[in-house]
């Protein structure tokens, strides 16, 4: 077999043109010159050789590799061990992998790296296995604890997220009354684990204002109490987001920002991430990771989408930022519209009723879009004619709706090479699929759902909407470019765990939601890396184990092509490689003093 790497010596057998092309990448990589099948032997030695059976390099062209070479921050020879002897010097460190395999850097097709960084710190008020809270007493318990332990003076802001009402004993959301009963002297606010809600005790809802006067605001729901129109604590949409928002007031100091984001992409790294997303961001965000990236490189790829929900006319494409570089390790990606709800917060925008809705709703609910339609419609058309790659946000397929229509008002018939995302298309319909086909529209499925909330949308959506959540064969079966993501912190940036559910397809119950939906691990990792890669215009540069790119690589305890299904999971991120140094090793592994990782 032929492997392409550093050296391109071909293999026996193949033709003077075939050897010659290979001659050419080689020198336009600048990585070594080769003639007649010798390679020359080149002055620098690699700073990592992998040696295994398990490398998986999602490249068609360097499959089954068994030694891959790196220096500095690029991939220096791909191929067999033959092939990357010469790049071992006296200082390389040499990893034998054994059972052990490597593959390229996890890809965050979509995240948010700003509210990762901002929950670090606050009460884990999720159900297992994400948090330890199985009820409401269990949330109340949790929060006076806090409040003791750190001596909260009263009047102080008191934090938590990850509640999930689906998966609470209770079986409902927490209400101003159950939070009253950690502090009426502390203002305390919960966000639900979908970050689309959340729910506030009397003195959070007295400190913002929100009383049985206050209107729903657009795009926003106040819950009220049976009867009457006193909140009930808990706040929809925009009515979180911007109860939320006033509660925090201002931001950290410089030096508190500047840890939060190494903590944040530290988290992200022992997952093997490698290039992180904060989606639907903020200036303040871009401004604030650019200050700390000025100070020292930041050690994984962060890509910024601004939120574009309140942009007008008056808003100029140029004040976006928008960069395909990245400066220092950050750069605006694109913007980022939110169009409606979440499925598991119930609030996912339908064209066909919810089987089982919101407690009250009539039984004609069907949720609401949460920007303005029209907005939306000529914004979208601005951004992409003027170049700015866009990502919406869309869960329900009413939703799903608005943002083809946008992108299909703004390329028409014209040849863009805009790559616009939908975020989530969990309740994609076939028609739609065609449709994003058509018009170069990629999908990014919120594949852990199946697994988290697959039991909750059987009673949400019924069995015929709810099989399909996350419809990945069928995007596969149009040849429909399309990435998974995780949607840290809804769901932690677990990628082994996304692969396996994105496998399986199976929730807590133990059912199958949709086999028809299943894809292979190979497909679910490409997903996660070389198809994420794409989503970001970053195909040529990382997402696959192939001489040139980027040195962004993940080394994990087993081959997840070798274990059953259930066990993907269990699977360890050993160490996270990106741009070529190692920014995380899990304790097991043992260096030597000569370098070499046994």
């Amino acid at each position: 077999m032929l492997f392409i790497d550093g050296r391109c010596a071909p293999s026996e057998g193949v033709s003077e043109m075939m050897a010659g092309r290979f001659v050419f990448f080689a020198l336009v990589l600048s990585v070594v010159g080769c003639a007649g099948g010798i390679g020359l032997r080149d002055p620098e030695a690699a700073d990592v050789v992998f040696v295994g059976s398990n490398i998986l390099t999602v490249d068609a062209q360097t499959a089954g590799a068994s030694a891959v070479a790196i220096r500095g921050d690029s991939i220096v020879a791909v191929g067999g061990k033959q092939n990357v002897d010469d790049w071992i010097g006296p200082k390389t460190r040499v990893v034998e992998l054994g059972e052990r395999a490597l593959i390229p850097g996890f890809i965050d097709a979509h995240g948010h790296l700003g509210l990762v960084m901002q929950f670090l710190d606050l009460v884990n008020a999720s159900s297992p296995p994400v948090g330890p809270m199985e009820s409401i007493g269990d949330i109340v318990e949790a929060l006076r604890a806090r409040i003791a332990e750190q001596a909260i003076a009263k009047g102080e802001l008191v934090m938590g997220y990850g509640y999930d009402d689906s998966l609470l004993k209770e079986g409902r959301h927490p209400m101003r009354d159950d939070l009253d009963r950690a502090s009426t002297d502390h203002p305390i606010g919960l966000i639900h684990v979908s970050g689309h809600l959340a729910t506030m005790n009397s003195a959070a809802l007295a400190k913002f204002g929100i009383d049985a006067a206050t209107p729903d605001p657009p795009g926003g729901v106040i819950r009220r109490r049976p009867g009457s129109r006193v909140p009930n604590g808990v706040l929809e949409e925009t009515a979180a987001v911007a109860a939320l928002t006033e509660l925090v007031g201002g931001g950290p100091s410089p030096a508190e920002f500047a840890s939060m984001v190494h903590r944040g992409i530290a988290y992200h790294a022992r997952y093997g991430v490698t290039t992180i997303q904060d989606g639907a961001s903020n200036p303040a965000m871009v401004a604030g990771l650019r200050a700390v990236a000025a100070q020292k490189e930041l050690p994984i790829d962060v890509a910024i989408y601004l939120h574009a929900n309140q942009m007008d006319d008056d808003t100029t494409i140029e004040s976006f930022g928008y960069s395909r570089d990245y400066e220092n390790g950050v750069r605006v990606a694109g913007a980022k519209f939110v169009l409606d709800g979440s499925p598991q917060g119930r609030t996912a925008w339908l064209t066909r009723p919810y089987d089982e809705g919101p407690p009250g709703m009539a039984l004609d609910y069907t949720a609401y879009p949460i920007v303005d339609p029209d907005l939306y419609r000529q914004q979208v058309a601005r951004l992409i004619r003027g170049g700015v790659p866009i990502i919406a946000h869309a869960n329900g397929d009413a939703a799903i709706d608005l943002m083809i229509e946008g992108v299909d008002l703004a390329v028409g018939d014209e040849n863009i090479d805009h790559r616009s995302v939908t975020i989530h298309a969990q309740l994609s319909r076939e028609d739609q699929l065609d449709e994003m086909k058509r018009l170069g529209i990629v999908p990014s499925f919120f594949a852990a759902h199946p697994y988290f909330w697959g039991d909750w949308h059987r009673k949400s959506f019924g069995d015929d909407r709810a099989l399909r959540i996350s419809p990945l064969r069928s995007a596969i079966d149009r040849n429909l470019p399309f990435t998974i993501h995780n949607d840290a912190p809804i769901v932690p940036p677990d990628m082994m765990q996304l692969i396996e559910i994105a496998v399986e397809r199976k929730t807590r119950n133990g059912f199958v939601l949709g086999a028809d939906q299943r894809i292979t691990v190979e497909q679910a990792l490409y997903s996660v890396t070389l198809g994420a890669a794409y989503g970001y215009f970053e195909e040529d540069e990382k997402g696959s184990i192939s001489v040139g790119k980027r040195a962004d690589l993940v080394i994990l305890s087993a081959d997840p092509r070798s274990v059953s299904p259930e066990e993907i999971s269990e699977i360890e991120i050993v160490e996270t490689f990106s741009r070529g140094h190692s920014v995380y090793a899990a304790d097991e592994v043992a260096h030597s003093e000569s370098g070499r990782v046994q």
